[in-house]
């Protein structure tokens, strides 16, 4: 059976809330965060409807240095990385001076830093490539994201980062969970997270599946199973995890969110009659 599996951190970074207390509480008041983005209208689309977390400078200060903040665009790296470190401190868990060979972290991502991309391609060419700056490739790689978090945290353990469409996350967790129950690691943060804006809802808007009757009542443009719905709501922010050897969670007294008892990943989707947008 391998070891035992449990989640003992959590961490969200939303539209309806920034933080595992605000976006609970939120989600108790049935408060909406996806709302009318102008930005959306100016730029031709259909769908003006999104949902985008608000992040504020104090949640920047309180998980970014003044040094990392320098020139930092990509969106996806400020979500993940604010989850990501919420959900091991909630965990219990200290940053580690020392690398942690214990810990890995598998964080996923479909893109990450289109809006850094397309500052390096304007900044390349007007010929000004020596002023992209330092942070310019942890921003703009996908496993930017894992690396950034491996530095703050100090894992030693596997950090990679995986990608597979809308089951990017739970491929995250799955993958964690199996090098945990294999005796590989003690502890693996897993997550994902996702970009927002126009660069990178365009292609959703382009292939017509966005909704686009709700601008004027952004609130109710989410239906999922509705026999009204009409598209997916673009949005964005990121969730994490801290899975944790059973052993290794109790000795050190952790609260324990959940056991996680299996899982299992296959595809096929798109054969037997199945496309992208409609699997069979």
């Amino acid at each position: 059976m391998g070891r035992r599996v449990v989640v003992t951190g959590l961490g969200i970074v939303s539209p309806n809330g920034i933080g595992i207390n605000e976006f609970h509480q939120n989600l108790v008041e049935l408060k909406s965060g996806i709302t009318h983005h102008e930005i959306l209208n100016k730029k031709g689309f259909s769908c003006q409807v999104a949902g985008t977390p608000k992040i504020e400078q104090q949640h920047l200060d309180d998980y970014f240095t003044p040094l990392e903040q320098r020139g930092l665009t990509a969106n996806g790296l400020i979500y993940g990385g604010i989850a990501g470190q919420e959900a091991w401190l909630d965990a219990g868990l200290t940053f580690n001076e020392d690398t942690d060979y214990d810990s890995g972290i598998v964080f996923g991502t479909g893109i990450l830093g289109v809006d850094k991309l397309k500052e390096a391609f304007d900044k390349i060419d007007a010929k000004n490539v020596r002023r992209l700056g330092s942070q310019s490739v942890v921003q703009t790689m996908a496993s930017g994201i894992s690396a950034f978090l491996a530095q703050k945290i100090g894992c030693g353990n596997q950090v990679t980062t995986n990608s597979s469409a809308c089951a990017t996350g739970t491929e995250a967790l799955l993958l964690g969970f199996e090098r945990i129950q294999s005796g590989k690691a003690k502890r693996m943060l897993v997550g994902s997270t996702s970009d927002s804006g126009p660069y990178i809802w365009g292609g959703f808007e382009a292939l017509r599946i966005l909704p686009h009757r709700y601008n004027d009542r952004p609130e109710e443009a989410s239906r999922p199973f509705s026999a009204e719905a009409s598209g997916f709501v673009p949005s964005s922010g990121s969730g994490a995890m801290v899975l944790e050897d059973y052993e290794s969670a109790m000795k050190r007294g952790a609260n324990i969110y959940a056991k996680v008892l299996g899982g299992h990943v296959n595809s096929g989707g798109q054969r037997q009659g199945g496309t992208m947008t409609a699997p069979n």
